[in-house]
């Protein structure tokens, strides 16, 4: 079938579908192809629809039910089809896109498939899509939100289109704002003011899912983050809603602030509305510098977090050894202080050489403190030690 563009045929997981063919609009070698096709497809995000098949099948086991899917910005159908070959229990995907051309090739990848009857393809703007589904019988157990940018378009209507104990997805690829580089948009899109600190990543999901649980109180919901990750040029969160004013402000307990010493990096979290704070850092004298609102509660469900690592093992001959240790990674830092430490960073600071990351963490645990590597970083330690016991345990392996 011609789309009037190159196409090609490709197999993820165990879907088969046509997708454009990137290199056809590749134009120099510096360019983003995805962006220049008349549909949108990234390789690269593989991982993220890899994780969301395990994330998915783990939320449908738990619900013990048949699901109803949704993907509002679905481009070529990818993860929605995905989502019908190998998530067991689906009762229904529902793909939609504002694109005529995406409509065309969903509406062949539903067909390649074979999926006529479990799979739905629709054409429109995704707000109004997620808007005809706010009313309580027709509601989704789980929304996709993938969009290229900023989520934060849909939130709303997806927030309203979500059932009770439902699950959201969301990817936010706009990194520049939230990691600090343009601070005034991430205020502007997401509600909260990031800095340019050697754990961004980790603020970025922060303020992802603090905007997502901002908007969801104010339509009386509540919501916890059942997981998340970051990975390549995009962050993701994934949160669990619970309708009713208690949840909802049992969620808005758990936004606060970050605040920062840029000189001897201590960080203190702080919970609440007003970013309250001395002005000066208590071990430096320097000023302090703040990020927020934004999520300080967990970012990852550890026993949530076990049920899809044990979902990524039953599924073994698919799984990815990155894959497997991304999962291994978050599972164990799920429960572990927010933000984190880089050791390059600090070892710059006190001109040094770079020590391994296991013997800081073996010697911050023998002196009490919980440490352990985190997924956003492969030099990074997320640990209960202040700063400056950090700093000094890296002097000593040094010495």
């Amino acid at each position: 079938m011609s789309f009037g563009f190159p196409t090609e045929i490709i197999r993820e997981g165990d879907a088969e579908v046509v997708v454009p063919k990137l290199e056809a609009f590749r134009r120099a070698a510096w360019d983003y192809a995805p962006s220049r096709a008349p549909v949108f497809y990234n390789p690269v995000m593989k991982l993220s629809r890899d994780v969301a098949v395990l994330v998915l099948q783990t939320h449908q086991r738990m619900a013990g039910r048949q699901l109803s899917v949704s993907e509002p910005l679905a481009g070529c159908g990818v993860r929605g089809i995905r989502f019908a070959k190998e998530v067991s229990g689906i009762r229904k995907v529902h793909l939609n896109d504002i694109n005529p051309d995406a409509f065309r090739i969903m509406q062949h990848n539903v067909k390649l498939n074979k999926l006529d009857e479990r799979v739905s393809a629709d054409i429109g703007d995704a707000n109004l899509f997620l808007s005809l589904h706010a009313a309580p019988y027709r509601r989704f157990d789980y929304i996709d939100l993938d969009p290229f940018g900023a989520p934060v378009p849909y939130l709303d209507s997806a927030v309203r289109a979500l059932r009770d104990g439902g699950l959201l997805a969301l990817t936010a690829t706009d990194l520049a704002p939230l990691c600090g580089v343009y601070p005034k948009a991430a205020l502007r899109k997401y509600g909260g003011v990031p800095l340019r600190t050697e754990y961004c990543h980790e603020l970025a999901v922060r303020l992802l899912a603090g905007c997502l649980v901002a908007t969801a109180a104010r339509h009386e919901i509540g919501l916890s983050i059942l997981f998340s990750h970051s990975a390549n040029h995009y962050v993701r969160v994934y949160g669990s809603a619970s309708y009713g004013t208690r949840k909802a402000d049992e969620s808005v307990e758990k936004m606060g602030y970050v605040h920062h010493c840029f000189t001897c990096y201590r960080r203190e979290i702080a919970t609440g509305t007003a970013p309250v704070s001395e002005e000066r850092c208590p071990e430096c004298d320097s000023l302090l510098k703040t990020a927020g609102p934004l999520w300080t509660g967990n970012l990852a469900e550890r026993e949530f977090c076990r049920l899809v690592e044990e979902e990524a093992t039953r599924r073994a001959t698919k799984s990815e050894d990155r894959l497997t240790r991304l999962l291994a990674l978050i599972k164990a830092e799920a429960d572990a202080p927010a933000t984190y430490y880089v050791v390059d960073k600090i070892c710059d600071k006190i001109n040094s050489p770079i020590p391994p990351l296991r013997e800081i963490i073996t010697e911050l645990k023998e002196k009490g403190y919980e440490a352990v590597a985190t997924h956003f970083h492969s030099r990074g330690i997320k640990t209960s030690a202040p700063a400056n016991t950090v700093i000094e345990t890296v002097r000593e392996i040094i010495r």
